[in-house]
């Protein structure tokens, strides 16, 4: 009959480690310490848009808020023929189209022929990247991204905070 080896020096060091790891890590999460948002489709509040877009649009912030350091998850709504001249952002736009339809274009001229993206679509739009955007019919789109956030007009004249 043949007796347990003792555990080796190296062994001793692993079970060490593993004991140590247990004891001195936080403890889980809670249900009750972890922070969520819900907000209903039905409790969705609209609002005026940023002054940084043209007239016409509405806007309901779900989480956060464009103009603040952090995550934010806006919701915009645009009526039929809406147009958001050539722009660009410091940081990257995240765009999901939930319904209506969103032409989105790249460059620094407006393309009428863009075609729109439909609902259920997905655009992302790196930092810097000179973009436009127009409305087919009625249009809600949401916007995902890192506050703050900016809208930098290719022609000056165009932006509607200088009107």
């Amino acid at each position: 009959m043949r007796l347990a080896q003792p555990i080796a020096f190296g062994g001793l060091i692993v079970v060490a480690l593993v004991v140590a790891t247990i004891v001195t890590s936080p403890p889980p999460l809670h249900a009750s310490s972890a922070h969520h948002t819900v907000v209903p489709a039905d409790e969705v509040k609209w609002g005026p848009a940023p002054p940084s877009l043209p007239p016409g649009a509405q806007a309901s912030a779900l989480l956060g808020h464009p103009s603040k350091e952090g995550p934010f998850v806006l919701r915009l709504k645009f009526p039929a023929g809406f147009i958001v001249p050539p722009h660009r952002h410091s940081k990257d736009e995240f765009v999901t189209v939930l319904g209506g339809g969103f032409a989105v274009g790249a460059g620094e001229k407006l393309d009428p022929n863009a075609k729109p993206l439909t609902t259920g679509s997905f655009v992302h739009l790196p930092a810097g990247m000179p973009h436009f955007a127009s409305a087919v019919g009625e249009t809600i789109v949401q916007i995902n991204g890192m506050g703050p956030f900016d809208v930098i007009y290719i022609n000056p004249a165009d932006d509607p905070r200088k009107k």
